[in-house]
């Protein structure tokens, strides 16, 4: 089987995307786009779920506010019947006073503590149902803060499920946004996971380096193209027994296809192939890659270029570089003669990586 190495660059981006925005309950592209999909259903899952929990909520509180309702009347009686029975302990007072043989002095002093008793019935007896109230409102004011939830629930039902939602929803939408932002990542990468895929049947002897990326620390000039190259990025490089590959996908539709605002795929692929043919032929110059002489000369290592469509594939042919569907990918690749040994292509696959880990 083809062995492969690093993410795919499009996951790693999305990833890194994602962290950046506190989103970490995907674990692979599939959730990612089974969200997307499942975006309005999920929306109207929370609002169902909040109307059960509401309407939950409105049984709770009534039965909430017949027990509170209970609790006030038994609590009203046991406090007016403590305030009845210190006004009767009043009363009695009264009447024992009124009852004692006293004399001079004592008959004015007992007038004053007659006059006073009289007064504290008398303010007992009006301030009774205040100081009922008085005692209960705690209850009253809970009943009240019930009743008014029970009644706004009772009358504007979606209102208050809304309401309810309002976080829940507000949180879908933004990871919604945030993911929505890297549509273009995520049809990336599911293109180049069907080409991961199809690429791990090759057999042993094949290394797939997914996501190269290499920066040179001096830029390079390309005469043909009158550029220099400071850096590059292949989706995928495959080394083979004949060679190395590099391959692009694109999982473009027809109307990205005619797009004329996209950068066109070939001449990125050919920046790419110049950058790796210096690395390559540097690395055995300075004899830090190995591969067996031929006693006419040094051998050439090929480099071909690819460009895989995962959706649809342009009509036209273009120069230096192969345009193929999926289906066409892996017959391409095994038509071309084995010159390299196993370890020759291990060779060419280490140095590879040497230079990536190297870079970063």
């Amino acid at each position: 089987m083809c062995k492969i190495y690093n993410l795919i660059g499009s996951l790693t981006a999305i990833k890194s995307h994602l962290l950046r925005h506190d989103i970490k309950e995907f674990n692979s592209l599939n959730e990612v786009i089974a969200f997307q999909k499942n975006y309005f259903s999920s929306r109207q899952k929370i609002i169902s779920n909040q109307k059960i929990l509401i309407e939950k909520e409105k049984t709770i509180l009534s039965s909430e506010i017949f027990q509170l309702n209970n609790t006030i009347k038994t609590k009203k009686i046991e406090i007016e019947n403590e305030l009845r029975l210190e006004i009767d302990k009043l009363k009695q007072q009264l009447h024992e006073l009124a009852a004692a043989s006293t004399n001079i002095i004592k008959t004015l002093t007992n007038y004053f503590k007659t006059q006073f008793i009289k007064n504290k019935i008398l303010a007992n007896e009006v301030n009774l149902n205040s100081k009922i109230s008085y005692s209960v409102r705690h209850l009253m004011s809970e009943l009240t803060e019930k009743n008014d939830r029970y009644q706004y629930i009772d009358l504007r039902l979606m209102d208050a499920v809304y309401e309810s939602s309002f976080g829940l929803l507000n949180e879908l939408e933004r990871k919604k946004r945030v993911i929505d932002e890297i549509n273009t990542s995520i049809y990336g990468a599911l293109g180049e996971q069907k080409v991961v895929k199809e690429l791990e049947n090759l057999p042993d002897g094949y290394f797939l380096i997914n996501d190269f990326s290499f920066t040179f620390s001096t830029p390079i000039y390309n005469r043909q193209e009158d550029e220099y190259v400071k850096s590059i990025q292949i989706d995928h490089v495959l080394i083979s027994p004949s060679g190395v590959f590099l391959i692009e996908t694109k999982n473009w539709s027809k109307q990205s296809l005619n797009n004329l605002s996209l950068r066109s795929p070939v001449q990125q692929i050919k920046r790419s192939n110049f950058a790796l043919f210096i690395l390559l032929n540097e690395g055995i110059a300075n004899s830090n890659l190995n591969i067996d002489q031929h006693h006419w000369g040094e051998r050439k290592i090929p480099i071909r270029n690819l460009i895989v469509m995962t959706n649809v594939k342009p009509n036209e042919e273009f120069q230096y570089v192969k345009i193929l569907t999926l289906n066409e990918l892996l017959s391409y690749v095994k038509y071309f003669k084995h010159t390299f040994s196993n370890n020759e292509t291990q060779e060419i696959a280490n140095y590879l990586l040497n230079l990536l880990s190297s870079d970063s």
